[in-house]
């Protein structure tokens, strides 16, 4: 059975994980910071991850804390089914004793079989009534998880999807202007290097910049990166 973190040391590692999170500015480092300090403080845990998920259950962001926990999590994803999918489709807590006799996910118990793990527990990233994830820890040693794991597990998620909820939406303004910036700097190339082609083949612009998609096309590139590479100097010319 697994031993009940005493109530001042789980408030420890719940304020840690606050202000570790909120010093951070990116999800991706986040999830990982997490994933280490679930591991450490789940008795019984041998790998721990965190995985964010949008709305239709694709994969958005995620850690883990070894290669276990990854293969386990990525066949989850590929099956379509398995602990941590079913932990956010109900939004509720899953647990499993032993992954070799549990009927549920008879694909994913199958495609685990002779890897470390037997015994799973996952729980939902609940933030303002979205469920955004799921946390999850895994053990080599059936009957490793029950009801006190899970609820070791629960007490993380509740601040844990808040942050990351926070932080989410704090990057997605940079992530808008940084796509802005990108693409209004991909348009100067096209239009630099259109202008390159008319001076030196006397094109019009259609002409130019139906060459451009012509060389994208026959070197499997983008058009911004053939526009970067005229505008630099590299040699292009028409075939």
């Amino acid at each position: 059975m697994a031993r009940k973190l005493p109530l001042d040391e789980l408030s420890t590692v719940i304020a840690r994980i606050q202000g570790l999170l909120l010093t951070e500015e990116k999800v991706d480092r986040a999830v990982r910071l997490l994933a280490r300090a679930i591991k450490d403080s789940v008795p019984g845990a041998s790998g721990a991850g965190v995985s964010i998920l949008d709305s239709r259950g694709r994969l958005t962001s995620s850690a883990s804390t070894d290669e276990v926990v990854t293969r386990a999590d990525a066949l989850q994803y590929e099956l379509g089914r398995g602990p941590c999918l079913t932990a956010w489709a109900m939004e509720e807590t899953v647990i499993v004793r032993d992954v070799e006799t549990d009927p549920r996910w008879p694909d994913w118990t199958d495609a685990v079989k002779g890897m470390p793990i037997r015994a799973v527990v996952s729980t939902p990233l609940i933030a303002e009534q979205e469920c955004i994830g799921a946390l999850k820890i895994y053990s080599d040693r059936a009957g490793a998880f029950d009801e006190d794991a899970a609820r070791v597990l629960e007490l993380f998620a509740a601040p844990a999807a808040t942050l990351l909820a926070n932080i989410q939406a704090s990057e997605a303004p940079h992530r808008i202007s940084e796509a802005l910036a990108e693409s209004l700097h991909s348009r100067d190339l096209v239009n630099r290097a259109c202008g390159i082609l008319m001076q030196r083949h006397s094109l019009t612009v259609d002409m130019a910049l139906a060459e451009l998609m012509r060389r994208a096309r026959l070197q499997n590139s983008t058009l911004g990166q053939i526009s970067a590479d005229l505008v630099a100097g590299i040699p292009a010319a028409l075939d």
